[in-house]
């Protein structure tokens, strides 16, 4: 066999090779949509809140724990999920993630109490955890070698947007029912999502490739014939792999320091983009600002977030993503700073949160871009599951650490000088590790 039959037999070499289709930019786009509705579930919490407080009457201690719970679902669906998605399949993960999202919401509509609604906002978490784990994975895996890193950017970058529409939609939904209605609604954006991937997501061409479950074959030439591509006779069966990705080859010698490496980033950068996004409405309001105009400097951050997903996303078709990445880290820790130094107008403070918003958001995206073309097809959902698990579960401190430090004496400008530290740590962790791409 020649090396042109040889690559023929390779169908992910034949997508990385050739242009991309619409068939495969539908696909992006169901990621992003899926994120999108990341995002609405993390924040529909934060929407219902003041109604659930007023409605069972209790204290803000209570209410914590309350809007913690996802973050607890969410790491330990990243972790565990995010394996799953490297032995059943990518589409497989994605739609248990959405049935458990849809159970979870419409569980959080019905609950009767604290304890309750707890146990849904987990349950849904789990989805959430595992989703993006898997999402990331199938933008990767469904786009050429040229567009990978967009689309892996453009998948993020759904998040922001999910949270400001779904901020727009849960305004109008208070407006006329009561909390219970974002739920609701969040349950039926999942129930869209489940055909939509069902109809138009299939399973991804290099994990059947590399797993070689049954049927693979046929269903690679499938996907292959949707691209606009010839299919291929036969697979290479000694490239197959099966059974379970133990969590431990994460940490084998050839990979240990880039698992460190995005581990660390990812750990430190989210905190400091964790303390932007939950402490904006406290710290505007503190400066004499009433509630809902904070929460509109709010809005314009997660509109700041978005618009750098996107410009990112564009900039890797011309500039290394890691090079992006450490240089929009470097400059989050600048516009933090700026921002807890205060402005002398909302109109200031609410451009300072937008730019601060922009960039620490894409050096979120950065990192997800990184993660999914550092690690190959058999380790990748596994790795983004790791790194996204242990960064959430450690970004739930973030939050509390600033309060801590405001509770200690600290003012805004030192809180925010401490804070920031978290994306000069990742920036320093991708800047060791050379070997990143």
């Amino acid at each position: 066999m020649d090396q042109q039959d040889s690559q023929a037999q390779d169908p992910a070499a034949i997508v990385d090779a050739g242009p991309m289709s619409r068939f495969q930019w539908s696909i992006i786009a169901a990621m992003v949509a899926l994120n999108a509705l990341d995002g609405f579930d993390v924040m529909s919490i934060s929407f219902a809140a003041p109604g659930i407080a007023a409605d069972w009457q209790i204290d803000r201690a209570v209410l914590g724990l309350v809007l913690s719970m996802e973050l607890v679902g969410m790491a330990i669906g990243s972790l565990t999920l995010g394996r799953l998605a490297d032995t059943a399949g990518r589409r497989n993960t994605i739609l248990l993630c959405l049935s458990l999202m849809t159970g979870g919401m419409i569980g959080a509509a019905s609950a009767g109490g604290v304890t309750a609604l707890s146990i849904w906002r987990v349950l849904t978490g789990l989805g959430i955890g595992g989703m993006l784990a898997a999402i990331n994975a199938a933008a990767a895996e469904a786009a050429n070698a040229r567009y990978r890193p967009l689309a892996v950017v453009l998948m993020a970058g759904g998040y922001p947007v999910g949270t400001v529409l779904g901020g727009l939609v849960a305004a109008q939904l208070l407006e006329q029912f009561d909390w219970r209605s974002i739920f609701l609604f969040g349950a039926a954006w999942s129930g869209l999502m489940i055909a939509i991937t069902w109809w138009r997501v299939p399973e991804s061409i290099a994990f059947l490739a590399s797993r070689q479950p049954e049927g693979a074959l046929q269903r690679i030439n499938r996907t292959l014939a949707a691209m606009g591509h010839r299919p291929v006779a036969g697979l290479d069966r000694s490239g197959g792999t099966s059974g379970k990705v133990p969590l431990a080859r994460l940490f084998a010698p050839q990979w240990l320091a880039v698992t460190a490496a995005m581990t660390i980033a990812y750990l430190g950068h989210i905190m400091t983009f964790y303390f932007v996004m939950k402490w904006i409405p406290k710290i505007v309001a503190d400066m004499g600002y009433p509630p809902p105009e904070a929460a509109g400097v709010l809005v314009w951050a997660s509109v700041g977030g978005a618009s750098g997903a996107l410009i990112f996303g564009l900039l890797t078709l011309r500039l290394p993503v890691r090079g992006l990445t450490i240089g929009t880290m470097s400059l989050s820790t600048v516009l933090v700073v700026l921002f807890g130094l205060g402005q002398s107008d909302l109109a200031r403070l609410s451009l300072v949160a937008a730019a601060a918003g922009f960039v620490t958001n894409a050096g979120v995206v950065g990192l997800y871009a990184l993660v999914a073309t550092s690690f190959p097809v058999a380790l990748r959902a596994s790795a983004t599951g790791f790194v996204i698990g242990v960064g959430r579960g450690g970004s739930a401190l973030a939050p509390a650490l600033a309060g801590m430090l405001f509770a200690a004496g600290y003012g805004l400008p030192m809180v925010a000088l401490l804070m920031s530290l978290g994306s000069i740590i990742a920036a320093a962790a991708l800047l060791v590790r050379g070997q990143v791409r």
